[in-house]
C-alpha cells in the first residue's frame, strides 16, 4: 500500500480559455472543472488509476464541499476533521498549454489538528510499503513538521520507504534536518533543488533545458551524501534526473502536446514509486517516472493518467 499525507489539500479549479490571458481584459472560460487535489491526493489518485492500493491521509472537516469531490473522484482517502474549509486553488489553463496559478491561503491548523494528524499517519503507515509527504504546509504548522513526521513513521514503520515533495520554506527546514531525518526519496524540480542545496535552482533548469544536467547531477548529489537514497529532479520539458549513491541517470519525455501542467510532478512521482514498488530498476523507474508525467502534460485541467495513456516506450533514458 502507497500512503500520501496532503496537509494543505485543495479545491482545484480549473478555468480554460480559448485565447491568450490580456491582463486587465475581461476573459469568458469555455470550460470549468473543479476537482480535489493536492500533491498527496494527485499521487494517491495516479496509484488508484493504475489498479494500486493507495490512501491519501489529510485534514477536512464534516461535510467539506472537498470530500464531496473525493468522493465523486472515487480517491480513496482518510480524513482528520479540523475547522474551517479546505482552499481553492485555480488554475487558469491557456490554448497553447500555459497555465497560471492562484493558489488559496488554507485554514490553520493547530496543535491539537497537528497531533490527530501524526497519529493516524503513524498508525496508518504500519501497513504501507511507501508513504509520501507532499505538498505546502498551511499556516501554523512548523516548517520543520516533515522532518518531524519522517521521524514519527521511521519509529512506527522501520519498513516504510518515505517520500518528501515540498518547496520554499519547508523544503529549507528539511535540508537543514537531513543528517538525522533523511527520507528515502525526495523529489524537487530545479528550483527545489536549489533551496535543498543552496545553489541557482534556475541557473540548474536552464542549464538542463540545453541539454546539460552536470549541475544537475552534481547538486542531487550533495543531498545523496546527506542521507537521502534516491533524489528524483523533475524539469518540465527537459524530462527528470535521478541520482543515488550507484548511478545517474537522465530521461526525455515522449513526444508531448502539453495541455495543462498541474499534476505532472505528482504524477511523475507516482509513476516511479510505481515503478520501484514493482521491481524495477532505476533505469526504468526514471522511464516510467517521466512517462507518467508527460501523460498527465497532455490531459486538461488537473487529470490524472491512467497507465494506457503512459507512453514508455518512448521516453528515452541515458546514463549519465
Amino acid at each position: 500500500m502507497i500512503l500520501t499525507l496532503t496537509p494543505n489539500p485543495s479545491i482545484d479549479a480549473t478555468l480554460n480559455l480559448q485565447e491568450a490571458i490580456n491582463p486587465g481584459a475581461v476573459h469568458r472560460a469555455s470550460q470549468v472543472s473543479q476537482v480535489a487535489g493536492g500533491k498527496g491526493v494527485n499521487v494517491t489518485h495516479a496509484v488508484h488509476l493504475a489498479g494500486e492500493k493507495s490512501v491519501a491521509l489529510l485534514p477536512a472537516r464534516k461535510g467539506d464541499h472537498f470530500l464531496t469531490l473525493m468522493e465523486d473522484g472515487n480517491i480513496p482517502f482518510d480524513a482528520v476533521s479540523m475547522p474551517g474549509s479546505v482552499r481553492t486553488n485555480t488554475t487558469i489553463t491557456e490554448p497553447d498549454g500555459r497555465t497560471t496559478k492562484v493558489n488559496g491561503p488554507g485554514p490553520e491548523l493547530d496543535e491539537t489538528v497537528q497531533s490527530a494528524i501524526s497519529s493516524s499517519l503513524a498508525a496508518l503507515s504500519i501497513g504501507a510499503e511507501w508513504v509520501v509527504l507532499a505538498g505546502s504546509l498551511p499556516k501554523g504548522v512548523p516548517t520543520h513538521w516533515y522532518a518531524t513526521l519522517v521521524d514519527a513513521i521511521r519509529s512506527a514503520s522501520p519498513q516504510a520507504r518515505i517520500a518528501v515533495d515540498t518547496s520554499d520554506a519547508p523544503m529549507v527546514a528539511l535540508a537543514e534536518r537531513l543528517n538525522e531525518s533523511a527520507p528515502n526519496l525526495i523529489k524537487p524540480n530545479g528550483l527545489e533543488l536549489g533551496q535543498l542545496t543552496d545553489t541557482d535552482g534556475t541557473a540548474l533548469e536552464a542549464a538542463a533545458e540545453q541539454g546539460d544536467y552536470s549541475g544537475v547531477v552534481e547538486a542531487a548529489r550533495v543531498v545523496v551524501g546527506r542521507g537521502v537514497d534516491e533524489v528524483l529532479v523533475t524539469l518540465g520539458g527537459a524530462g527528470a534526473v535521478l541520482v543515488t549513491a550507484d548511478g545517474a541517470w537522465a530521461a526525455t519525455p515522449p513526444p508531448t502536446a502539453v495541455a495543462s501542467t498541474v499534476g505532472a510532478g505528482d504524477s511523475a512521482l507516482a509513476g516511479y514509486i510505481l515503478a520501484r514498488r514493482a521491481g524495477k530498476d532505476f533505469a526504468e523507474a526514471l522511464r516510467q517516472s517521466v512517462a507518467y508525467g508527460s501523460a498527465a502534460a497532455a490531459l486538461p485541467g488537473t487529470q490524472l493518467p491512467k497507465p494506457a495513456q503512459v507512453n514508455i516506450a518512448e521516453t528515452k533514458v541515458l546514463t549519465l
